[in-house]
Formats: structure tokens, sequence, C-alpha cells
């Protein structure tokens, strides 16, 4: 247990390293397109920036975006006191606790470290949760935060936003490039606007479409792993594997999309808040159900 949270740590850093070499490469992109190699240094430095700033604040865009709404022990007493008492179970500071509006079943876990984490769980998930299931997923959001999963699913999830937002940028760029870059192709192609070639536009589309790609893999290869994990660890934590495996069994069974569905914080919740598809299948940021439940299942026994 504690290598994974070493190895997460050391995680971290590796995944800021990935997404900016994604980053970079569309920027520099840019840079040759446009005759301009100030492009890819300006795009590097401010995704450096925008990391920066996401390490300490992607945990309040994450709950912004959930439409998240802060609890205590007065408005959602049952709620509070169960992550009040996994809290002390596991020697760890109380984190914020949220409530998400929605009938789809579902909780997650964000913040940079232990010390500044939040947790949430929808109204739907509430509902259909007995106490013993309540604190098995609870546990497992408990979970992501005891092993550090949190600080690198964080990052991910405002990474992915900033190569989205590069890509589409780009798009926009070629396509304007590509339309009024005529009068440049006239001046001899000096100005940096990379003149009317349709090539431009042909090359903005790829990298809208490759980039989010590259980050969706990346987002879902951080993501699964970390889910058996901090499964493994919710069931340590409550010693009774079983109440979560039926809490995972009910997910299963009564999950339904969420209202606000937003595929950049996909990884962050316990089950995989997007509509089925075979692309959504082929980039799932979860494990099938049926392997969580099964391992769980077997571990049984050693509890």
């Amino acid at each position: 247990m504690y290598s994974a949270v070493a190895r997460n740590k050391r995680n971290t850093v590796f995944i800021i390293l990935i997404f900016l070499v994604i980053i970079g490469a569309l920027g520099f992109g840019a840079s040759a397109l446009w005759n301009n190699p100030s492009i890819g240094f300006t795009v590097l430095v401010i995704a450096a920036l925008y990391a920066l700033v996401q390490y300490f604040c992607a945990s309040r865009q994450a709950i912004a975006m959930s439409h998240g709404i802060r609890i205590d022990a007065a408005t959602e007493p049952r709620l509070w006191r169960t992550v009040e008492n996994l809290s002390i179970t596991l020697g760890m500071p109380m984190p914020e606790v949220y409530v998400v509006d929605d009938p789809a079943p579902n909780a997650f876990a964000t913040g940079r470290d232990p010390q500044h984490a939040v947790v949430a769980a929808t109204t739907g998930l509430l509902a259909i949760m007995d106490d013993t299931e309540l604190q098995g997923v609870m546990a497992h959001e408990m979970g992501h935060v005891k092993n550090y999963d949190i600080r690198v699913s964080t990052i991910v999830f405002g990474l992915v936003v900033a190569v989205g937002f590069l890509a589409d940028i780009l798009l926009r760029m070629s396509f304007f490039g590509a339309m009024f870059g005529g009068n440049n192709d006239r001046r001899g192609n000096n100005g940096g606007g990379g003149g009317g070639n349709p090539v431009m536009l042909i090359v903005g589309i790829a990298a809208m479409v490759v980039a989010p790609l590259a980050a969706a893999g990346v987002q879902a290869a951080v993501s699964r792993q970390r889910e058996y994990l901090a499964d493994a660890t919710g069931a340590l934590t409550t010693r009774y594997p079983e109440g979560l495996a039926r809490a995972l069994e009910k997910l299963g069974a009564y999950g339904r999309p969420m209202q606000q569905q937003n595929s950049s914080m996909s990884h962050l919740w316990i089950s995989d808040p997007m509509r089925p598809g075979a692309m959504a299948r082929i980039f799932s940021t979860h494990p099938p159900l049926a392997d969580r439940i099964e391992r769980l299942r077997s571990t049984a026994g050693t509890f």
C-alpha cells in the first residue's frame, strides 16, 4: 500500500510531463504552420502556468462543474456521519463534503492532498444505498484520498480540459488562416499567417481530433488501476468488502447517465457517468464493475 502511494506521487510528475508533451506538440505544430516559433514557446509557458494553477484550483472547478452543494452535520447528517467516522478510522483530516443533486447514483473525491480533500455523493446514491453500502462507497472515495489518487486525478482533469481548449484554438486558427490567408500569400507569406494553404485546415482538424483522444487515453490509463486500489483500500478500511461489492452491484443495476455530464471529469467518479457506447467503452476510465465485484469477493476471506 505504501509503495502504491509513493508510486502515485511519482506518477503525478510523469503525467504532467505527458500532457505538456501533447500540449507542446500542438503548440509547435501551430508554430510550423504559422511560421512563427514564438507560438510554441508561448503555449508551453502558458501550459506550465495552467498546470500550476490547476494543481491548486481544479478541485473547485470540479465541484463547480458538478454543481455540488457543501453540507455539514445538520444539513445531511447521514452522509456527514459516514465520512466523519471513516476519517477517524483512517486518522485523516475531515474532508469537505458535498451533495450533487442528480438522480444518477455516483460519488467522487478530489483535491491535491488529504489536507485539502473534497468528497461528494449524488442524491441518487444516497437514495438507494443502505448504511453499509454507503460506508463502502465513501470508504472507496476516502481510499482515493489516502492513496493520493486525488492529486493525480485532479491534475489529469485540469490538463484534459487544457488539451481540449488548445485543440479548439488551433482548429479556429487553422480555419481562419485557410479562409483569410490570401492577403499573406500576396505579401510572400512573411506575416506568419499561414497563407491560404488548405493543408492548415486539415492539420488543424487532425489536431482537434487526435489531441483529445490522446488525452483521453492517458486519462483512462491513469484511472483504471486506481479504481482497483481504492476498492482494496476501502475494503481494508471497513473490514467488510461485501458492503462495497453490494454497492457496486446497485451502481450497475440502477446506474444511469448523469444530468451534468463532462468527459474531462469522468475519471473522478466511482462509476462512469457518461452514456455507454463503443467509443466510451474503448476509452472508459473505469474497469468493468463485474471485475471489481469479483476482486472484492475473492478477498473477503482475508478480512
